[in-house]
Formats: C-alpha cells, sequence, structure tokens
C-alpha cells in the first residue's frame, strides 16, 4: 500500500531546493534546522529513497530528489487550491518590494520564486529604481519593504542583513585599467560607492575621469563587457570575462557593500513579517553577533 506523502513535509524539502540549505529554509519556514532535518528523514522513509547526497559538509538533492521537486510544487499547489477554495477565511496580502536592477536580476527567479510557492496567497509587486529614490519611497509608505545598499540611505533606518567585497572591476581581455587617465564607469553622484572609488583615487593621485554614469547596474555591467571602462560592482554581481582589479594594478581596496532591509513604518503585517524573514534567509549572511561585535 502507498504511503501517503506529508504537505508540510514536502514544503520544507522545496524551501530547501530553493534555497540551497537546511539552515536557511529553516528559517523561510519558521522551524528549528533539527526538525528540519527530522522531517527530510522520515520523508525520505515515506518514498524510500534518498532525497540528498553528501557534498563535502553540505548537502545537495539527489537525482530522486531533483524528480521530487515538481511532483511536490504540483501537490502543493493542488492542496493550497483545494484549501483556499473551502475556506471561509482566506488569507490574502500584497506586499511591495524595492530593489536595485541587479538584485532584481537575482533575487526575482529564484528568492521571490521560492516565496511565492511558500506563501502562494500573497501577492509580491516588485519595483526596480535607484537606492535613493527607492529609499524615499519606502519613507513616504509608497513601498513596504526595499533593499538597497546601506550608505545609499542615510536618512532611514534600516537592517543590515547581508555583506560582501566591493571591487574594481575590468574586462579580462583588455588592459584598459593600465590607461594613464582611466575611465570609470559608476553610479550618480548620490552613490555612496562612487564617493568610495574617486576618493580613494583621489588620495593615491591616479588620475582618472567618469565616462559613464547610470544608476542601473546592467549599465555599469554593460559598459564593462563592452571594454569601455572600470566599474565599481559588488562580488555577487561579477559575471564572466570580468576582471577584478587589486593593488598590485595600482586600485586600492573599496571598504564592504553592506545590503540594508528597509520597511516602512506602515508595514506591520504578517505578510510583510514573511517577506522579510524570508529575504533575511535567503540572502542574508550578516549574524547579530557579527554586527554587535562591530
Amino acid at each position: 500500500m502507498a504511503h501517503a506523502l506529508d504537505i508540510d513535509q514536502l514544503r520544507t524539502f522545496l524551501a530547501i531546493a530553493e534555497l540551497g540549505s537546511f539552515t536557511k529554509a529553516a528559517d523561510a519556514v519558521n522551524k528549528t534546522q533539527s526538525a528540519v532535518s527530522m522531517q527530510m528523514k522520515r520523508l525520505e522513509e515515506r518514498i524510500e529513497r534518498p532525497i540528498f547526497v553528501k557534498d563535502g559538509r553540505q548537502s545537495r538533492l539527489s537525482e530522486d530528489g531533483h524528480r521530487l521537486v515538481e511532483y511536490a510544487q504540483r501537490m502543493i499547489r493542488l492542496n493550497d487550491e483545494t484549501m483556499s477554495a473551502f475556506s471561509e477565511a482566506s488569507i490574502v496580502g500584497r506586499v511591495r518590494l524595492g530593489l536595485p536592477d541587479d538584485y532584481a536580476e537575482r533575487l526575482l527567479p529564484q528568492v521571490l520564486a521560492a516565496f511565492a510557492r511558500l506563501n502562494p496567497a500573497i501577492e509580491t509587486s516588485v519595483q526596480c529604481q535607484g537606492s535613493i529614490f527607492t529609499g524615499q519611497m519606502v519613507e513616504r509608505g509608497d513601498l513596504d519593504i526595499a533593499i538597497v545598499p546601506s550608505g545609499d540611505c542615510v536618512r532611514l533606518p534600516g537592517e543590515v542583513i547581508r555583506r560582501e567585497p566591493l571591487h574594481w572591476v575590468a574586462p579580462a581581455n583588455l588592459c584598459i585599467h593600465c590607461e594613464e587617465t582611466v575611465r570609470l564607469a559608476l553610479g550618480p553622484t548620490t552613490c555612496s560607492w562612487r564617493r568610495d572609488a574617486t576618493t580613494l583615487l583621489d588620495r593615491i593621485n591616479r588620475p582618472y575621469c567618469i565616462s559613464y554614469t547610470s544608476s542601473s547596474a546592467a549599465a555599469l555591467i554593460g559598459a564593462v563587457q563592452a571594454g569601455l571602462a572600470v566599474a565599481v560592482l559588488p562580488e555577487s554581481a561579477i559575471r564572466s570575462g570580468m576582471r577584478i582589479l587589486g593593488e598590485s594594478d595600482g586600485f586600492p581596496a573599496l571598504p564592504p557593500c553592506d545590503i540594508t532591509l528597509l520597511r516602512a513604518a506602515s508595514a506591520t503585517d504578517p505578510v510583510h513579517d514573511a517577506l522579510c524573514a524570508h529575504i533575511r534567509a535567503a540572502i542574508g549572511n550578516v549574524s547579530t553577533e557579527l554586527m554587535a561585535a562591530e
């Protein structure tokens, strides 16, 4: 006789598959890591197949685990549709999220897709704007939540959730960084990365000119890929065909990039809590202990 599958276990399994980590999935589904591990052990017992394999100290989906993903998605979708059809008090919510275009490119297909699967009754509307404008929209209450570089929104307090290195980046197959006056592709004058970059170059008397200015990360990346300029980008935005420049190339080390989660004063509903928790779990890498130590 076939065993019945547990919907809650399947939700947890999909969170792991989407977020790539038992720890992050535990935060996303509001369970302890030991509870998540136990759920996955029981799920494997039910289907009588291993759905994870060890990869060093990490776990990844097995071949059967990859097969299970589609079935789990279909079962959860049908379960949620059924419960919604017969529920007299179905919880429906809407969240307005703002983020820069480079984060939108990475968040929309992965993190937000996972959030939609875990929270099918919550509608997420996304706006991609420059970080200054995005911060102002949160302050006015036109957006509920935003993800922005910390230095660009000093008027609005936020929660630092991610820290990553910031790099000078040039095309890998050209030596434009060797020119006597280096051409730069940077954000607008309000951009904190631009201020840091020009201050450091002024300090070492390195000649430069700002040839391309844009609040769009895609435009700055395009200038590098076309061999037109050197840009300043966070580590997660670096593409193949780019070269990271260091002090041996005549470019001083940049300060790290802090990513802040902003929340409007009016964003106090459970739907807002759910999205904030999901974003922290999916892209956050800054512990409370690290921030307290600083």
